[in-house]
């Protein structure tokens, strides 16, 4: 059930009236029972997949829970708790790999052994990638984390936990929330409460604007140039780039946003998942803005129990590197996934290196520590650099990737934006109108969201005309993109 779809525009009023409508007992159950509806619109089946994985972390809890309060000497509790989060996790990433890596990793063990002439019949599995497999197992091992490290206490009640896995607004595609932030929240639902309710459903107006309004119309351009990219060169490989990186943020953003807007309806919070990434001045800082839920659970759960930057530069540097290669092979089973994720680690390396070269510059030139014209440059540097590194994730191999970078640097004559052969790349000159027009009003809000505007404060201060201009704006364009709404969340396979 997409958030953009004729279906969910049904099932959330109904899923929110009847939460406020039930005694205050049954809201958790009803909103459990909604989310599994939820996630078995896409196969009933994998439901079970998603009871497994909380069965098993649910249960780690309460051993870890029983084991802290044994009377056992304290040596003997650490190693018993060590083994219970190793079964959690290799139950979990077990089921994980098979249905998500199976078949990449016999293809790449095939490919390994044919080059010291081993031949090896690889099987071919024919498994489903399970809708959001990838978040929702990793909120669920975090709790496991969590209640090892006793940073929260092992939830007793196996709903609320079973609802605490499978919330519906962020099921399929995050934020990958944290047990001490959401887990405390479904304690106590929330009764009705107006300015919530306002707030939540002008969030998701905001983020199905961002994904049927920006992200599927940079979709269609997109997807015509990368379907047959060896016709294209110049300015049309590099207009498909820089909308690939727009499409991705705002698919990804939008729906980030629209989970947060249905969550705050009901009374609940959920994290902020973005923060405005490309005006990032490094790639380091890119990674705090982009994603968040998942860079700080990498950060927090792998890189710093590696060794974070602790135990000399070279350390520091493994550790950066494992960190990536692993963030892109979550996003996917594919070498270019891991060429991305590695790519951004090399970035960050490179960035450390020449950390004290421009320190030295800035001093002789003497440009203080966030000198506009340096924040303009980092900023321009880290957007390129991110840009570069969406080509890998976007292509279908790392090959195709390196030629269309090649091949965008071949130099054109300006008047190919005014030529008919714009025309081949998908869209009418009113659709590319309305992308202009919407991408503008995008950079407007993440310029004034830097400047630390409270955008729904913003707004709700303007006279009536403003305010209602801009909400029904934003439903005129949502209107105008129903020919090409329905286009599935770019987060869904992973």
């Amino acid at each position: 059930m997409l958030f953009n779809s004729l279906e969910f525009l049904i099932f959330f009023p109904i899923a929110a009236i009847v939460f406020f409508v039930v005694p205050k007992r049954w809201k958790n159950l009803w909103l459990l029972a909604a989310s599994y509806y939820f996630y078995m619109c896409w196969n009933a089946r994998y439901a079970l997949l998603l009871l497994f994985s909380t069965v098993v972390t649910y249960l780690s809890g309460l051993f870890l829970d029983r084991v802290r309060e044994s009377g056992m000497p304290e040596r003997r509790k650490k190693n018993w708790k060590k083994a219970v989060v190793a079964v959690s996790f290799f139950l979990n990433l077990f089921i994980l790999f098979y249905f998500k890596y199976i078949n990449f990793a016999l293809e790449t063990l095939g490919q390994l052994l044919s080059i010291i002439h081993i031949k090896l019949r690889v099987p071919f599995f024919d498994v489903l990638l399970p809708v959001g497999i990838s978040f929702y197992t990793f909120q669920a091992l975090g709790y496991t984390m969590d209640v090892y490290r006793e940073k929260v206490p092992a939830e007793r009640n196996f709903l609320q936990y079973a609802l605490f896995v499978s919330f519906f607004p962020q099921l399929v595609a995050g934020p990958i929330e944290r047990s001490d932030h959401l887990l405390g929240q479904l304690r106590e639902p929330k009764p009705f409460n107006y300015e919530s309710v306002r707030t939540g459903l002008l969030l998701m107006l905001w983020g199905l604007f961002l994904k049927v309004v920006i992200s599927d119309r940079c979709a269609v351009l997109v997807n015509t140039v990368y379907g047959d990219y060896q016709s294209f060169q110049g300015y049309a490989l590099i207009l498909a780039n820089l909308l690939f990186g727009v499409q991705i943020y705002c698919d990804f953003m939008g729906y980030s946003v629209v989970a947060k807007g249905a969550a705050c309806v009901m009374g609940y919070e959920l994290m902020d998942n973005f923060s405005q990434p490309y005006l990032a001045a490094s790639v380091r800082d890119f990674w705090r803005r982009w994603h968040i839920s998942l860079s700080s659970w990498l950060r927090d759960y792998l890189y710093i129990p590696l060794g974070g930057s602790r135990g000399g530069r070279l350390k520091k540097y493994r550790n950066l590197l494992i960190t990536f290669l692993v963030s892109g092979l979550w996003h996917g089973a594919k070498l270019t996934f891991l060429f991305w994720g590695g790519l951004h680690g090399v970035f960050q390396i490179a960035e450390d290196f020449a950390a004290p070269f421009w320190a030295k510059l800035r001093r002789l030139l003497r440009m203080r520590d966030g000198n506009a014209f340096c924040r303009v440059l980092g900023t321009l540097k880290t957007f390129i650099l991110v840009e570069v590194g969406w080509v890998f994730f976007r292509a279908e191999s790392v090959s195709s990737a390196l030629w269309i970078l090649r091949n965008s640097f071949v130099l054109q004559d300006f008047t190919w934006f005014l030529s008919t052969d714009r025309l081949r790349l998908g869209l009418n000159g009113t659709n590319l109108l309305i992308l202009f027009l919407a991408v503008c009003v995008l950079a407007v809000t993440e310029i004034m969201k830097e400047r630390k505007i409270q955008l729904l404060k913003w707004l709700s201060s303007r006279n009536f005309l403003i305010r209602y201009g801009v909400y029904w704006g934003a439903m005129l364009f949502l209107l105008a993109s129903m020919n090409i709404m329905g286009q599935e969340f770019i987060y869904f396979q992973f």
